[in-house]
């Protein structure tokens, strides 16, 4: 049975509440690489993704630079 995704965040048993976590970075991880890729698409520089997203401009084009 899947428990409904606030309920497994906020659970009691730390078991449930990991893997809510992880499920959430795994949702975060791929909503970066989307909308990152949408900007670089729309000829969006570096810095202001970067300022987006609250890191450095080495730090997002380490992360997403390479990707096709």
């Amino acid at each position: 049975m899947h428990e409904n995704p606030i309920d497994a965040a906020t659970s009691d048993d730390p078991t449930i509440g990991l893997h809510a976590v992880s499920s959430l970075r795994e949702l975060a991880d791929r909503l970066e690489a989307l909308h990152v890729a949408r900007a670089r698409e729309l000829g969006m520089p570096w810095q202001e993704i970067a300022d987006a997203l609250g890191v450095s401009r080495q730090a997002v084009h380490k992360k997403h630079g390479r990707r096709k």
